[in-house]
């Protein structure tokens, strides 16, 4: 198939020809047409050498610089440089899961105190009862990750195994959760960098609490403008915050626990006195022991999220991606075990109690260079670093919304749950519109709540554990299904059925302990997500059943006859089609383009670009496959016009704009054809509706406004739907 490049390189001499009519008019048409070229030419207008203008703008050059040069789809490391290590991985995506125990330990070991009396000496079963969670969801997807390779995470999983309606269920929860995460990081982050600063001081006459709350809005910002420049870069950056956000807690945790060594006993005997004094409380007892310690455990659920983005990114792995993919998880459930638990015990070792000026974790790094014993500068030095990384590794926490988020919304769009151009990639190959979506949507969510960590970790827990339980129990599904095949059928499942278990009880408690104090509210917009995706699909539903009629008519309408031989003749009129893969619809414009001008035309060109979005880009050879399957949907149309009794040719193009690659291919094949007139077909429904406009593309009309200033003719045809 044709390329416009090669077109050129074949007859450069057709390029710079004159409009190639004869001298004498075969019919008033061409008179007309001969008539206007002349006029054209007095005005200085060569109407044979359409020309693209190629200026940059002040907004274009100022593009480049803030989101970087378009990336060159030939160019095939590409698709190595963009995808990401086990290390790089742990950093972008295991980030979000290690950073939540700057806020998930403190939760649950807050709620340990109650009016009643102050029962942390449950802590030291607490912090083994959260690393054995860890492990436990962390090997449940490690084994979605054996399952699923393709990525998808919990919404592929749910969709799969427990049908597509509980499937987009997980997907908007996980929709709602990244926000969330990119919302939550950004604000905890806010509390322990500004929690440096005390309460005693303004800025521009702003209090501390607006201060933060614009600094969090510039963060949220930043991200976006580094994740439209591409998901490596925007890892690069953060390494080295990971790498001293684990270096300090490291000394954090490992220096509190040889600080009490000598204190073993005395901690050994706190801890069974209080479950002694525990057991004997009158109204308290075992079972309130125990409802306090389910209270507790379930309410620090905030701990456990991000656990699930390695599953959800699968695509940005580097092959092998299976085991890349599990290397991650280990890396994220060993790290994120020890330091949430290790910060628990800490604070249980150190007697470190909530207050509302600092955060639990500054307390306990104030509290360990005070026994430490450490001068005056350098404890201060250290708790400044170890803080600070821990506000920079929250930061780093968010990319998981920005990778995974615009993921699920293009899975979804491949599905038609969402608008069809969220799958779409940007000229860096980013998934740029869901990266838009999911930064406004962190900012809606930083605004409402005003950066209240406690009331968004709440919301962030409640949708992470919708999504586990659906995929825990899809799995359980599964390995049920396949008993009679696998032989490792009864030890999956019985992990599957316990994590359910798990996951179901934690999304219980923490629905029914906190359902007033925000649980309700991300109740209420992921189903009002939900809503809207099941009305967005049936609306796509109902177009593909009215645009089937049309390829039902392929079989009436397509010619028997024997192909015309040989190709268009660039001195002669021609018309150029716009068409996508070969179908009703395509063939339906074409055959309205020849109406159009009944006898006018001597040959047809048919232009079409294959698109390189979110579903295809996977490497080198999946855009060679896009390429074949552009250019056999080309022979078909060539192919069906030369059975008419037409000369046809086909051209196309690939890339990730379609507009821009059209308006390129158009010029070029302008050049070779001169008399071309462009053709590209539209949906045109009964009652135009703004959904309508919002749920279809306007490419036709933007590439005809674009097409004007490049001095190429193209018509409109409607398709009627009704």
């Amino acid at each position: 198939m044709n390329s416009p490049q090669d077109s050129l390189k074949k007859n450069p001499q057709d390029a710079s020809e004159p409009n190639g009519s004869p001298s004498s008019p075969e019919s008033p048409l061409e008179e007309f047409e001969n008539l206007t070229d002349q006029a054209a030419q007095q005005l200085g207008i060569d109407p044979t050498k359409a020309t693209l203008d190629e200026s940059r703008t002040l907004g274009d050059r100022f593009k480049t610089v803030l989101i970087g040069k378009p990336r060159d789809l030939t160019d095939t490391s590409i698709y190595h440089t963009l995808s990401l290590a086990a290390f790089l991985a742990w950093v972008g995506l295991g980030a979000d899961g290690l950073s939540s125990s700057a806020y998930g330990p403190a939760e649950a070991f807050g709620n340990l105190i109650t009016p009643t009396g102050d029962h942390t000496y449950l802590a030291i079963f607490l912090a083994l009862a959260t690393a054995i969670t860890v492990f436990i969801i962390s090997a449940c997807y490690s084994h979605i990750i054996e399952e699923f390779p393709t990525g998808g995470g919990g919404y592929l999983v749910a969709s799969k195994l427990l049908g597509r309606r509980v499937g987009v269920i997980s997907g908007c929860a996980l929709l709602v959760d990244y926000a969330l995460t990119i919302t939550v990081s950004i604000a905890a982050a806010g509390d322990a960098l500004f929690g440096l600063l005390g309460t005693d001081w303004t800025f521009a006459n702003l209090p501390p609490d607006q201060c933060k709350l614009l600094a969090e809005f510039a963060a949220i910002a930043v991200l976006i403008v580094l994740n439209l420049r591409g998901i490596k870069e925007s890892v690069m950056v953060l390494v080295p915050i990971f790498m001293v956000f684990l270096l300090t807690h490291a000394i954090l945790i490992l220096g509190t626990l040889v600080l009490n060594v000598g204190a073993v006993g005395s901690t050994a005997e706190h801890i069974t006195s209080g479950i002694r004094d525990g057991l004997e409380q009158p109204g308290f007892g075992l079972f309130g022991m125990l409802l306090l310690f389910l209270h507790a455990y379930s309410l620090g659920a905030g701990t456990y999220t991000g656990i699930e983005a390695v599953s959800n990114s699968m695509p940005v792995m580097r092959e092998p991606r299976v085991a890349t993919g599990k290397r991650t998880m280990v890396y994220m459930a060993t790290s994120l075990a020890l330091t949430a638990g290790g910060l628990m015990i800490g604070y249980l070792l150190l007697n470190i109690r909530p207050t509302h000026e600092k955060t639990m974790n500054q307390l306990l790094t104030e509290g360990f260079v005070d026994k430490l014993g450490l001068p005056g500068w350098s404890a201060a030095a250290f708790v400044l670093v170890t803080v600070v990384s821990e506000g920079a590794l929250l930061i780093v926490a968010a990319q998981a919304g920005f990778i995974d988020g615009p993921r699920v919304l293009a899975s979804m769009a491949r599905d038609s749950w969402v608008p069809h151009w969220f799958a779409n990639l940007s000229e860096r190959l980013a998934t740029h519109n869901g990266v838009f979506l999911m930064g406004l949507a962190g900012l809606a969510a930083l605004w409402v709540t005003g950066g209240n960590v406690s009331k968004l970790v709440i919301m962030y827990s409640i949708n992470v554990f919708v999504t586990f339980s659906l995929s825990m129990i899809g799995m359980c599904r599964h390995w049920y299904d396949v008993r009679r095949t696998s032989p490792l059928w009864r030890r999956r499942l019985a992990l599957f059925v316990f994590g359910a278990v798990m996951c179901l009880s934690i999304l219980v408690v923490t629905v029914t302990e906190k359902f007033e104090e925000g649980g309700w509210v991300t109740l209420a917009v992921t189903g009002l997500c939900v809503g809207l995706c099941f009305s967005i699909r049936h609306y796509y539903d109902r177009v593909v059943q009215k645009l089937e009629r049309l390829s039902s008519l392929l079989e009436i309408v397509t010619p028997t006859g024997t192909p015309v031989a040989g190709e268009p003749d660039p001195k002669k009129p021609s018309a150029a089609i716009l068409v996508g893969g070969y179908s009703g619809l395509g063939v339906h414009t074409f055959l309205n383009a020849i109406r159009f001008g009944p006898g006018k035309f001597d040959s047809v060109l048919f232009l079409s670009v294959g698109v390189v979005d979110s579903g295809n880009f996977k490497g080198g050879d999946a855009v060679k496959d896009l390429r074949q399957h552009t250019a056999s949907s080309l022979d078909q149309y060539v192919d069906h016009a030369r059975r008419l009794g037409m000369p046809a040719s086909g051209f196309m193009a690939i890339g990730t704009d379609p507009v821009d690659e059209l308006e390129h291919l158009c010029v070029a094949v302008k050049k070779r054809f001169p008399r071309a007139i462009f053709f590209a077909g539209r949906l045109v429904f009964q009652k135009d509706t703004w959904y309508q406009r919002l749920l279809h593309n306007e490419t036709s009309y933007s590439l005809q406004r674009r097409l004007q200033w490049d001095g190429v003719p193209m018509v409109i045809l409607p398709t009627r739907v009704k």
